[in-house]
């Protein structure tokens, strides 16, 4: 399997796919691939089902319902168990802010409203309220205040329906505008894999263009990418994997200048970047302050500390935005319409995310990013000082780092065994951590330094040491078969559905 991985590495990287495709239709292929993903798996189950034989599981519903007292203690159990990790700040990102009475606050939020319904905005006008206040609020902090026209947008539920959305309403405007079909969007390699989603989901051409040295867009290279169809840029404040803001600036000339769009995808920084000025870090223009950004997602329960499902996108006027709505008019059921994908949301999620907003202000974001900017500092410093690993870039609080002498993917592993849960990156191989607020309580980023220092020596000191996930990211970097990477990442979310 290696020598034909290396055969394909070396020719046409669209040759490869059809050459890939026919080879998985061989049976013997078959066989040995399905055994391969099989062991992978396998090996992946005990992390995966963790509860499996501990606790009761549920095929099918049970003859007679539990009580409501038994079922609240295994919860409670289930949750003192996992919460320790995140709590003690072992984690990238996933919790952002995680204080106890914050939490408890976001839960009586959600308590109060957990029947309403922003659909039916007749029944609950509430909702109407704390969803345009949402966007209001979030739009004025990325720069609708300094604008001469208006910045408007909706509530998601996340930012990869954020960038679906707006990659949408890209696509529909072309075709209403331009007569385009098949709609062209032009990213750096390092844009986030929403975007992939989106020219699955929608038809959309997605034009990957690689990074520069600095690992930030290649505005050359993005200007050389744009024809006749293409309907939009796509730049990152900052990007998921290596945690560079890409050249804004020049992105929204350049889109300015060729009559296209450009979405900022400022999902992770944009409760973090509009106060980092203000702190005294070095920062251009991102949002659209900038004439040629024309659509915005930032995510709200990320840095903007409200409970999990909830994002916000934002657009350049409202002609724009209303290509992303759907409405139906001779539907036998009456008049339809809905902003977003879902019909039936849940709008004790937008009264918990205007509760976090409005409780917070202007001062609490800014001393959240002010801790958080201080000790990404600190940390990317003592990282850079182990001499095995280097810094990639010039990161903010998204520390992304390699190894030229170690598989980094083993130091993760490591970690892992530590109790750490950070995220793997491949092209280049390389691991990050996403600072949060947990990471700034006392002693967690000298934990973190002092274990990587440990995970690093012992890599060094067994460096053929197997197991965990650094076969599986491996594979993944190594292997330009990337439909067979896929087809084993398909068998792992088979598994996370599987009852047994």
């Amino acid at each position: 399997m290696s020598k034909l991985n290396a055969a394909l590495g070396r020719i046409n990287p669209k040759l490869a796919a059809r050459v890939e495709r026919g080879l998985r239709r061989v049976p013997f292929v078959r066989n040995l691939l399905e055994q391969q993903y099989s062991s992978i798996v396998g090996d992946l189950d005990a992390s995966l089902h963790p509860y499996r034989g501990r606790l009761p599981s549920y095929p099918r519903l049970p003859k007679t319902g539990r009580s409501r007292a038994d079922i609240l203690a295994e919860m409670e159990m289930l949750q003192a168990e996992e919460q320790q990790r995140w709590r003690d700040g072992y984690v990238s990102g996933a919790v952002y802010h995680g204080d106890a009475g914050h939490i408890d606050f976001l839960n009586r939020v959600y308590a109060l409203n957990a029947q309403s319904n922003p659909l039916h905005f007749d029944l609950w006008p509430s909702t109407v309220k704390y969803e345009a206040e949402i966007v209001a609020m979030t739009a004025h902090m990325l720069g609708a205040g300094e604008t001469s026209g208006p910045i408007v947008g909706t509530v998601t539920s996340g930012g990869t329906e954020s960038i679906l959305l707006a990659m949408r309403a890209y696509r529909d405007r072309a075709r209403a505008e331009r007569g385009i079909e098949r709609a062209q969007i032009v990213a750096p390699a390092s844009a986030h894999a929403a975007f992939d989603k989106a020219a699955q989901y929608f038809g959309i051409e997605l034009v990957r263009v690689p990074v520069g040295a600095d690992y930030r867009a290649d505005v050359g290279a993005m200007a050389a990418a744009i024809g006749e169809q293409t309907g939009a840029l796509v730049g990152s404040a900052p990007s998921f994997p290596h945690g560079a803001v890409d050249p804004i600036p020049e992105l929204a000339e350049l889109a300015q200048a060729r009559g296209v769009g450009l979405h900022v995808d400022a999902c992770l920084g944009g409760f973090v970047l509009p106060f980092a000025r203000g702190l005294g870090y070095d920062l251009p223009d991102f949002d659209f302050r900038l004439a040629g950004v024309t659509s915005m997602s930032a995510d709200t329960h990320k840095y903007g500390y409200a409970a999990k499902g909830t994002s916000v996108v934002l657009y350049r006027g409202e002609e724009l935005r209303r290509f992303q709505y759907y409405a139906v008019a001779d539907w036998p059921g009456g008049l339809y319409f809905s902003p977003t994908f879902a019909g039936s949301r849940p709008g004790a999620l937008s009264a918990a995310c205007w509760a976090a907003m409005v409780s917070l202000g202007e001062d609490g974001y800014r001393s959240a990013a002010a801790r958080i900017l201080a000790t990404a500092n600190w940390i990317k410093f003592w990282v850079a000082q182990i001499p095995e690993l280097v810094v990639l870039g010039d990161p903010l609080f998204v520390i992304a780092f390699a190894s030229p002498t170690l598989d980094i993917y083993r130091v993760l592993d490591a970690m892992t065994h530590r109790g750490w849960s950070l995220n793997g990156l491949h092209r280049p191989a390389a691991v990050h951590l996403c600072v949060t607020l947990r990471h700034t309580e006392p002693g967690v980023a000298q934990r973190f330094i002092d274990d990587l220092r440990a995970a690093v020596a012992e890599v060094k000191a067994n460096p053929s040491t197997t197991g965990g996930m650094a076969p599986v990211y491996g594979m993944a970097a190594a292997m330009p078969m990337h439909g067979v990477v896929e087809d084993m990442l398909k068998r792992v979310v088979d598994a996370l559905y599987r009852v047994e």
